[in-house]
């Protein structure tokens, strides 16, 4: 079964995990890292002949141009993540909406194609912040993966679907949400999607989780991954130890550990996992069904 390999495209230093420590207005200060981490993983699924889905930050895109046309021209879809970094419950309506118009265009510009992708910095379409997909999609956006359905402290909708369903979005209009992937157990859903979970845990964890996705649920996996995760020689940020830990922990068998996810799982872009989906079942349009 194929399944959604996702990267968003982003530097250390752009985390929400430093967003305390550091501020937009100062990210210029730092190291610029993740061109060539970047192109590492590039590198990693060329090997294999494998294509994915890179959500940019705009920041990036404008400040590593020719990184955009490089992930375009190997046949990568690109997808859009903000501009600016930015928790959209920290902003307004209207803070947002220039936000991701202004990503929008950017990456539009040096692909040379639409952008039909977004996910939202640290997954943070909540309950509160449902508003901001009638945006996307008035911004053209037709695929979303936003909503991570887990109980955490900083995101999540545990009730949401754990698998690709459309979102109603009233007057007719709708949007498809393809969330995090995620494992039912007693009563609960626990995250196995990638990024810090990744990393933290033990990799025949999330390889019997992933199985257990395509074989018993027989649907797709989400999976996403950042580029300053293959990264162990990161300048390190003096902040809090809960950042330090989710941030720094197990950096130096990242790597490793996704080489191994990449040779024993079969992965595409985005929408091509979505088309391959679509084209088994009955699309649904209540946000309550799953498909």
């Amino acid at each position: 079964m194929l399944n959604a390999l996702t990267v968003d495209v982003e530097d250390y230093f752009h985390v929400q995990a430093f967003a305390d420590v550091i501020l937009p207005n100062n990210w210029s200060q730092y190291p610029l890292r993740v061109d060539n981490n970047t192109r590492r993983l590039l590198e990693m699924f060329g090997r294999r002949d494998i294509r994915a889905t890179f959500f940019i930050l705009g920041w990036v895109a404008e400040h590593c141009p020719a990184l955009v046309r490089e992930i375009a021209s190997a046949g990568h879809e690109i997808g859009c993540h903000g501009y600016n970094h930015q928790m959209i419950g920290r902003a307004d309506q209207t803070s947002f909406r220039e936000d991701i118009y202004r990503a929008k265009a950017v990456l539009e510009d040096l692909s040379g194609a639409p952008v039909k992708c977004y996910r939202a910095p640290s997954y943070s379409v909540t309950a509160r912040t449902l508003w901001a997909l009638d945006i996307l999609h008035d911004a053209g956006f037709e695929y979303d993966s936003s909503i991570f359905p887990v109980v955490h402290d900083q995101y999540g909708i545990p009730d949401a679907p754990r698998f690709l369903h459309y979102r109603s979005l009233g007057n007719g209009r709708r949007i498809l949400e393809f969330p995090p992937s995620t494992i039912s157990m007693l009563g609960a859903n626990l995250p196995i999607s990638g990024g810090g979970y990744f990393r933290l845990l033990p990799y025949d964890i999330t390889a019997w989780a992933l199985r257990r996705i395509n074989e018993k649920e027989a649907q797709p996996v989400m999976f996403y991954l950042h580029p300053w995760e293959i990264d162990p020689a990161q300048p390190r940020i003096a902040a809090c130890w809960r950042s330090r830990v989710r941030h720094y922990q197990n950096l130096h068998s990242t790597e490793e550990k996704l080489a191994r996810l990449l040779e024993e799982y079969s992965w595409a872009p985005l929408t091509e996992v979505v088309k391959a989906t679509l084209s088994k079942c009955v699309p649904i349009d209540e946000v309550a069904n799953g498909l």
